[in-house]
């Protein structure tokens, strides 16, 4: 069944606060500072010629050195086709060409590679189960099909918990090794091809964040991937960023480059569904973060394509699922950014004298609830319609529906 264009209704919305809050702030002056990151294509063609002599200049190096025969990721670095040439790129790029300075840090990355047995930390059994989906987790796609990698570190405000993970040297080792392995699970489903994709999103969870607790993993972190995956993130999404974000800002800022906070886009608490739409779309966006994805979705292929409204400030907007005939069953999912309104849903027979259902009740949805899912099998046909009703707040909000109807089996 094909899905009918929703019908909105569209009064008139409140006038919106003038007022910034020192993080709305802080969050200008950032962009300011950093402008916004535009991706290579990795096209040799397409590079100037100083670049290119810079690149020809890094195989020489290469080919006279010991580590002539090394390689990254199953890409043997001088192979001689556009594989090579990708993983090449990116560290001359890390170093803004400077072939001497690329060499170094290409050198210490293979050998950093060798002694922390990188090649094969994606099959290890680390033990941390518990973090799984938690902590660092890979989840789907960003709307160019970057691989999304979702970091939160809220869990380690639990003193035991951090005692557990980070309690000693060995157990940080240990805990920066299964780290390294949910960002090469990452890498292995790039490209590494002109025009491909080549790098991934990073999105980083700041709430319950302990940042005193955390500096030195954090530190650590950073410069291991800093040092040894150059180029490999498109873009850093921080998240649910706390007031006190200019003090974690000053802190890691000593240990990136230019080029890494240029690729940083920041969003204060109550704004996460709003700026992970932007570049994500729902149906990939995790149910915590205001998505229609679980993890368990996973499992069963590509997700269904949900469709975007948005609510404003004091509105109220309806949307309508006609044509459903008797006996089909209509599955649907919808979520509304921080939602914090009220939500409702209920069938509207098409014969005249028929009582309309009420099949979910009109209630206020809390900020903190996830994605709603439910089903519905009438016994006549008609339509439904979903009201979501925004007109007590003044705040904009994104949100996202789908949909699909089963017919009932023939008999």
């Amino acid at each position: 069944m094909d899905q009918k264009t929703p019908l909105q209704t569209h009064p008139e919305a409140s006038p919106k606060p003038n007022k910034k809050s020192f993080v709305t702030t802080f969050m200008e002056a950032t962009t300011l500072r950093t402008p916004s990151f535009k991706e290579d294509t990795y096209f040799v063609s397409q590079l100037k010629s100083s670049e290119k002599k810079a690149l020809q200049e890094l195989k020489d190096k290469l080919m006279g050195s010991e580590a002539s025969d090394g390689s990254m990721w199953g890409v043997p670095l001088l192979g001689n086709d556009e594989k090579a040439d990708v993983i090449l790129l990116k560290f001359l790029r890390a170093r803004d060409f400077r072939v001497p300075d690329a060499f170094a840090m290409l050198l210490k990355c293979l050998a950093w590679r060798k002694e922390f047995g990188a090649d094969g930390v994606v099959e290890e059994d680390l033990g941390f189960k518990e973090l799984e989906g938690v902590v660092a987790y890979m989840h789907g796609f960003d709307k160019q099909g970057h691989p999304v990698c979702y970091n939160a570190y809220g869990v380690f405000k639990d003193r035991d918990m951090y005692e557990r993970i980070f309690g000693d040297d060995e157990k940080l080792k240990k805990f920066l090794r299964w780290r390294v392995q949910v960002l090469e699970r990452g890498i292995n489903a790039l490209h590494f091809k002109p025009g491909g994709i080549n790098s991934i999103i990073q999105v980083t969870d700041l709430k319950d964040m302990p940042k005193r607790e955390l500096r030195v993993a954090s530190n650590q972190i950073l410069s291991l991937f800093q040092d040894n995956y150059p180029e490999m993130v498109a873009r850093k999404v921080f998240i649910n960023v706390p007031w006190y974000f200019s003090a974690l800002y000053s802190i890691f800022s000593p240990f990136l480059t230019q080029r890494t906070k240029s690729k940083f886009v920041i969003s204060k608490e109550g704004n996460v569904a709003e700026t992970l739409y932007k570049f994500i779309r729902p149906e990939d966006v995790p149910v915590q973060y205001g998505g229609l994805s679980r993890l368990s979705d996973l499992q069963n292929g590509p997700p269904k394509p949900a469709s975007e409204f948005t609510v404003k400030g004091g509105e109220k907007v309806n949307i309508q699922i006609e044509g459903i005939e008797a006996d089909a069953t209509i599955t649907w999912d919808i979520v509304v950014g921080g939602w914090d309104l009220e939500y409702s849903a209920e069938f509207v027979p098409n014969a005249e004298g028929s009582y309309i259902i009420q099949v979910d009740k009109p209630r206020k949805v809390m900020p903190s609830e996830e994605a709603i899912h439910n089903s519905f099998t009438p016994r006549e046909a008609g339509k439904m319609v979903f009201s979501v009703d925004n007109s007590a707040s003044r705040r904009r909000k994104v949100a996202a529906y789908r949909y699909i109807v089963r017919k009932s089996a023939s008999i």
